[in-house]
């Protein structure tokens, strides 16, 4: 039974992520100013906050689910998995940077817009994270039935 609730926990939680980038992906539009650049903010803390959780769901799994450890541990899928994810996580680091810098900016100057060639840059790298997530289930999907092992 803990193996069952542990999954769906996970895949709520992957859920939950998809649908808070989705989020960011409508939000984060060439012209953004004032309050939009406040929600996006709070959706790329939401989006950190939905990662954290799938990692630590992940974690707990891993080490308490009817696979157990060493079935991950020594699975190249397992591992393309993870790489998968720490990439995407890694391309949404700019971004977030540049959503932090915006929001300062906006709390300065009630009129403030980001310029357009860094709407574009944190954009292209959604597009980068959107094509890095396509692996994520496609691995998950190989794990769930063996492949690797």
């Amino acid at each position: 039974m803990l193996d069952l609730i542990l999954a769906i926990l996970h895949h709520l939680a992957v859920f939950a992520l998809v649908g808070i980038f989705a989020a960011e992906f409508a939000l984060l539009r060439p012209g953004i100013e004032g309050r939009r650049i406040g929600q996006l903010g709070a959706v790329d803390a939401a989006y950190g906050a939905a990662a954290g959780t799938v990692v630590v769901v992940g974690i707990i799994r891993v080490i308490f689910g009817a696979s157990g450890w060493e079935y991950y541990a020594g699975n190249w899928v397992f591992w393309a998995k993870m790489g998968a994810f720490i990439a995407m996580g890694l391309a949404s680091i700019p971004g977030t940077i540049a959503v932090a810098r915006w929001r300062r900016a906006a709390g300065k100057d009630a009129g403030y817009v980001p310029p357009a060639g860094e709407v574009a840059g944190a954009r292209r790298m959604l597009f980068v994270q959107a094509a890095i997530f396509i692996f994520i289930p496609s691995f998950a999907a190989a794990l769930a039935r063996g492949y690797g092992a």
